[in-house]
């Protein structure tokens, strides 16, 4: 008890404070969630399945909303740190763990500025136009599927319904520069519009062929029909649409080499020239929320969505929690004690100087870790879902990284020549490719008949 005593008499008061909680939550905490899912959890369950409509719908749009904001903070964090590599720069190195927290504060920045209304100005239009951008990039993930069973809705138009939202995306630009009251914003505004126009031309077209092989629009089940090995995935059967498709949609999401819409080296920033603070930060986010549903949508048509590029069947490791009974209960009591006293140990000894209760918050931190590693592995092996938004993830944002490596190393191009390209090479690469494929699909009929 001597020791307990000197033990607590040296905390400092930060630390008298945070141990006795940090005690109460790994040891209470674990208890009464246990007791809760116990006694309240059935009732909780069935009058959420009595409403089971309007809870998907809740579930759905809370989830969306959620993940926007974190993606486009981490694939600003992703631009930053490898346009600084591919420039021989070490990139953010100071806010949070390897610069990892910059992103996050430059988003803070931009809703902290002032947010101003020039004088001249449609108040309203000018106010809903970045809305009316954002909502139209957060309104395209309704219809992804990120793994079996995860997704807003399974359209049977949901490839239409994707191009039809996408479209919308150019009325809020046109907004931003009219109401603006500034002439380089309305030219800005114009030139997005036309840019948008034109190449959402091919970018249609370069579905088409590959809607003529399938025989659907529905999203999932484009994924389903690329199950098995990578060979039938539609990049390989459709590899012209494609490369169209991916130039085209670069266009669409103006990302260089096609960023004209808004050419951030230059002094005039298109359309947004007169935007700051909050409204200016929704295009700045629907910017890289762009990115990632663009990133998605390929690896969705062509790169077999959440397959695996083998069959990968779901394999049980035979654990059943339930069938431990009351040990479960001791095992969720005691054991994040136990392993938080386990995994403390190594900090407290590598460090002679720190304080226990640092010691044991570390321990307690490596202990989560842990157990959301083994969580994860087991889920992978275990749950076809959790398999499939894993690997979902990591095609999208491998397509992220590849949009990001473009950013760094090609020169932008001039509006006649992404006016010239759209029209002269990109529609009639789109109509040569889809005529091939009704050509290919009548003859294939031909032969199968014969």
């Amino acid at each position: 008890m001597s020791v307990v005593a000197r033990s607590w008499g040296n905390l400092t008061t930060i630390g008298k404070v945070v141990l006795p909680l940090f005690v109460l939550l790994i040891v209470v905490g674990p208890i009464a969630t246990v007791l809760l899912a116990l006694f309240v959890g059935p009732l909780v369950i069935d009058v959420l399945a009595a409403n089971i409509v309007i809870v998907r719908f809740v579930v759905a749009v809370t989830a969306i909303l959620l993940f926007s904001i974190p993606a486009a903070f981490l694939i600003i964090y992703m631009e930053m740190k490898g346009i600084a590599l591919i420039n021989l720069r070490v990139g953010p190195d100071r806010v949070g763990p390897y610069g990892s927290l910059l992103s996050v504060v430059h988003g803070l920045k931009v809703l902290m500025k002032e947010d101003f209304t020039p004088t001249g100005a449609d108040p309203i239009v000018f106010t809903w136009a970045p809305v009316v951008v954002f909502l139209t990039t957060v309104m395209s993930f309704l219809v992804i599927p990120f793994a079996p069973g995860l997704f807003g809705q399974d359209l049977n138009i949901g490839l239409l319904y994707f191009f039809a939202v996408g479209g919308l995306s150019v009325v809020g630009l046109l907004m931003a520069g009219w109401s603006s009251f500034n002439k380089y914003s309305l030219v800005g505004g114009l030139r997005s519009a036309a840019q948008i126009v034109s190449y959402e031309i091919p970018l249609t077209l370069s579905v088409v062929g590959l809607i003529l092989l399938a025989g659907t629009m529905s999203l999932n089940s484009l994924v389903l029909q690329q199950s098995g090995w990578f060979t039938n995935w539609f990049v390989f059967r459709q590899p012209l649409a494609a490369i169209i498709f991916f130039i085209a949609i670069t266009a669409e999401i103006n990302r260089t080499p096609f960023d004209l819409t808004e050419a951030d080296s230059e002094i005039v920033a298109g359309f947004a020239t007169e935007y700051s603070g909050m409204r200016f930060g929704f295009f700045f986010f629907a910017e890289y929320v762009n990115v990632f549903v663009a990133s998605a949508m390929i690896a969705t048509l062509f790169l077999g969505g959440w397959n695996a590029p083998f069959p990968f069947p779901p394999v049980s490791l035979g654990v059943d929690p339930g069938a431990l009974g009351i040990g479960l209960l001791l095992l969720v009591a005691i054991g994040p004690l136990i392993g938080t006293l386990v995994l403390a140990v190594p900090f407290w000894l590598a460090r002679s100087s720190m304080p226990t209760w640092q010691a044991l918050v570390l321990g307690f931190l490596a202990f989560n870790l842990v157990v959301i590693l083994l969580f994860m592995g087991w889920a992978f092996v275990s749950i076809d879902w959790v398999a499939g938004l894993i690997l979902f993830m990591l095609k999208t944002f491998l397509l992220v990284f590849v949009f990001v490596w473009m950013r760094g190393t090609l020169p932008r191009v001039r509006i006649d020549q992404l006016m010239n390209f759209a029209w002269k090479w990109l529609l009639p690469a789109s109509l040569l490719n889809l005529f091939a494929t009704a050509g290919a699909i009548v003859v294939a009929t031909s032969v199968r008949g014969s």
